[in-house]
C-alpha cells in the first residue's frame, strides 16, 4: 500500500504491514510524548485509522477482529474503532466490547473508542446498564471507559441528572479515571449549569476532581463568562 491522504484497506495485505506503510516517524515521536508509558507506537494518524476502520466495518470485520493483533498501539486502536462502527445485533456488540475493554491501557484508545461507539446512540438504555460494572470498578481504565462513555453519550437533558448521580459513586483512584470524572462534570455544567451547580456547591467529589472540573469549566468556550465566574468562586482548598 502506498502512503496517501486517503488510504484504502487492502484485505490481501497483513494489517500490521499496512499500518507500517502508513506510519510517520515524526508523528510517532509526537504521540510518544502524549502517551507516556505506551509502548510500540507506529505513528499512524487517527483520521487515517478512522478511515480504515470504516472500510473494515463495511466488509468482513468479524474476520478482521478474529486475526487482529495486539502488538502495537495502532492495532489495538483500530480494533476499537472497527467495533465502534460495526453493525451487528446488540448482544454481540456488547460481548465484543467486554472482550475489548481490558485491552485499553491509555487515554487515547479509551477516548477514541468511546467517541465512536455508535451503539450508545441506538440503544442508550441497554448501553447504560452495560456500563454499570465499569463505573463501579476500581481499575483505572475500566472506570475511565465508563466515565468517558457517560460524557460522550449521556450528558444531554434526558440523562444528565442520572449521569451526575452516577459520577458521585465512582471508586477508582487512578489519575486517568479522576481526570475523566472532572471532564464529565465540566461537560454536564456546559450543557446545564443550573442542574450541575448544586453538585459543585457541596463537597461531592474529592478536591482533585472538584478543582479540575472547575478548571475545565473556566477553560470552556461554551460556558458564558458569568457562569465561569460563579464556578471559579467554588474552587476548594486542598486539606493540609
Amino acid at each position: 500500500m502506498e502512503k496517501s491522504a486517503r488510504p484504502e484497506w487492502d484485505w490481501e495485505i497483513p494489517a500490521r504491514r499496512q499500518l507500517e506503510l502508513l506510519a510517520e516517524s515524526s508523528y510517532r515521536s509526537f504521540s510518544e510524548k502524549l502517551l507516556p508509558g505506551t509502548s510500540h507506537i507506529l505513528g499512524v494518524r487517527l483520521p487515517t485509522l478512522r478511515r480504515l476502520a470504516k472500510q473494515i466495518a463495511a466488509g468482513d470485520w468479524r474476520g478482521y477482529l478474529a486475526q487482529a493483533s495486539d502488538d502495537t498501539f495502532e492495532e489495538i486502536m483500530l480494533q476499537g474503532l472497527v467495533l465502534g462502527c460495526a453493525r451487528a445485533d446488540t448482544p454481540e456488540l456488547l460481548a465484543r466490547t467486554a472482550d475489548f475493554v481490558p485491552k485499553i491501557d491509555n487515554w487515547s484508545v479509551c477516548d477514541s473508542f468511546c467517541a465512536g461507539f455508535r451503539l450508545a446512540g441506538r440503544e442508550p438504555e441497554t448501553v447504560w446498564n452495560f456500563l454499570a460494572p465499569y463505573l463501579d470498578s476500581e481499575r483505572e481504565f475500566f472506570c475511565r471507559f465508563g466515565v468517558v462513555m457517560l460524557l460522550d453519550h449521556y450528558c444531554g437533558a434526558e440523562y444528565l441528572e442520572r449521569t451526575l448521580l452516577r459520577l458521585t459513586r465512582l471508586r477508582a483512584e487512578g489519575y486517568y479515571a479522576k481526570m475523566a470524572a472532572a471532564w464529565a462534570v465540566s461537560e454536564c455544567f456546559a450543557k446545564d449549569p443550573e442542574r450541575t451547580l448544586p453538585y459543585l456547591e457541596q463537597p461531592t467529589w474529592d478536591v482533585f476532581i472538584h478543582n479540575k472540573a472547575i478548571q475545565k469549566i473556566t477553560e470552556s468556550y461554551r460556558v458564558p463568562p458569568d457562569k465561569k465566574a460563579l464556578a471559579r468562586g467554588l474552587k476548594r482548598t486542598a486539606p493540609t
